[in-house]
């Protein structure tokens, strides 16, 4: 008994020594990521957060999917009033305005990286993202993510089965005259189809043509700014759009994805939608497929000039502890890194949101390998820095002035109002939202 009271001692000593000897772990400081990406998209997120949680102990970024980029943002903004938000919130283009001016409600991204130490160099990113995201004075507010523009998809196999498959298409008549032959002999019951409808019909649409959507810059000099889009191009694409819904040619599928599916499935011959739906139509899509350029009107202000950018950006939601921007701060660099930059761009479609991105993908020959997938970044750069009204578009409540939008093209696709007066319709109902933004933000 003796003998085994003192073997317990010793163990306990060396037990304690042993303690002693090896520093404790620190505990590790859980970063919240709330966000709105699915399928591919967010398998692809999951591994670059995997990937930073396994290059350092301090920090784990936990992402968790919120719905839709309206349902994130509302949830995201709503948690936030009642301290209970998440660190980083993924908030699409259009809730820039919103969130610019939610005042307590944001840690700006240059404070946030001056304030921790943090290694980062805001010229890194190419200017026509960077100025997006910037305020007045050129400081960024969000870390741009997942950016994309809208290009043109098309269904190899079925414009081979027409014949079309080698016919240039670089204005809408091209198209036109295209997805006829494809209808006449190849039969699918869509010809072209597309998703984010006001994103894509009316916004960029304009951009590609350097047509003004808003004054005041398309709304980044100031709240006040009106919507000025119902002008006489708009009214012909729509009209032409309509025409097609009559003829057949165009099927309108719904107010977001719901195009790429139809596409996917090989029910639709062509398809206008993000960049970023690469990554999905290529998993998914049992057929071959290629992405254009979107079409334009080569009689009009001597276009194409650049298309606008979407997608999303992070921001840095304030009322943490300071210890946890730390973390918050090493996973925007890591974000940032050129190596990763790279990586996301070739596995989604998004764009480089840096030059040093999109040179490391050059140079490892992924556009030689992949044609089309440089498109998207063509039609940002090719025509130099971005112009008056290719910049993009920064109006308070834009999230409800698209949806407001979005009705208005579907009561002309459904022939129920005439294309003028949609428009007409869509500029006065959206102007109320934007009074009724400027009035509670002043």
């Amino acid at each position: 008994m003796r003998a085994r009271r003192l073997f317990l001692s010793l163990s306990a000593a060396v037990a304690v020594a042993w303690c002693a000897a090896v520093p404790a772990r620190a505990a590790t400081t859980e970063i919240v990521f709330w966000h709105s990406m699915d399928g591919a998209l967010g398998e692809a997120l999951q591994r670059l957060t995997d990937r930073f949680n396994g290059s350092q102990q301090a920090y784990r970024v936990v992402p968790t999917y919120k719905g839709s980029y309206d349902e994130t943002l509302a949830t995201g903004l709503a948690a936030r009033l009642e301290g209970k938000g998440p660190h980083i919130l993924q908030v699409y283009d259009v809730g820039t305005a919103n969130m610019a001016v939610a005042r307590g409600a944001v840690k700006p991204l240059h404070a946030l990286m001056r304030e921790t130490g943090e290694s980062f160099d805001a010229r890194a990113f190419v200017p026509a993202v960077a100025s997006f995201y910037a305020d007045s004075k050129g400081n960024l507010l969000a870390l741009p993510f997942n950016i994309s523009t809208p290009v043109l998809y098309v269904n190899r196999d079925l414009f081979a089965a027409a014949g079309v498959a080698g016919k240039p298409i670089k204005t809408w008549y091209d198209l036109q005259e295209v997805l006829l032959e494809v209808q006449d002999k190849a039969k699918p019951p869509c010809g072209l189809t597309t998703t984010w409808p006001s994103w894509i019909m009316l916004e960029n649409m304009l951009a590609w043509h350097n047509e003004e959507f808003a004054t005041r810059n398309n709304g980044f000099d100031g709240l006040d700014a009106q919507l000025v889009f119902n002008t006489r191009l708009a009214v012909r694409h729509l009209s032409l759009m309509t025409a097609w819904t009559k003829g057949k040619i165009f099927s309108y599928a719904g107010r977001r994805d719901e195009g790429e599916r139809r596409f996917v499935r090989g029910e639709c011959a062509a398809l206008t939608a993000s960049s970023a739906s690469y990554a999905g139509i290529q998993r998914n899509a049992r057929f071959g497929f290629a992405v254009l350029p979107l079409p334009y009107y080569d009689d009009i202000n001597a276009a194409p000039h650049n298309t606008l950018m979407g997608g999303a950006a992070l921001w840095a939601l304030a009322g943490k502890p300071p210890a946890d921007y730390k973390g918050v701060a090493k996973f925007f660099a890591f974000l940032s890194a050129p190596e990763v930059q790279a990586e996301w761009h070739q596995q989604t479609g998004y764009l480089p949101v840096t030059r040093a991105a999109y040179d490391l993908t050059k140079s490892s020959g992924f556009y030689d390998k992949h044609p089309g997938t440089d498109v998207a970044i063509w039609q940002l750069i090719h025509n130099g820095a971005p112009k008056a009204y290719s910049r993009g578009i920064r109006l308070g409540n834009h999230q409800l002035i698209r949806a407001v939008v979005d009705e208005e093209l579907e009561q002309a696709w459904a022939l129920a109002k005439p294309p003028k007066l949609a428009l007409d319709e869509a500029v006065r109902r959206g102007n109320e939202l934007l009074r009724r933004f400027e009035k509670a933000n002043k």
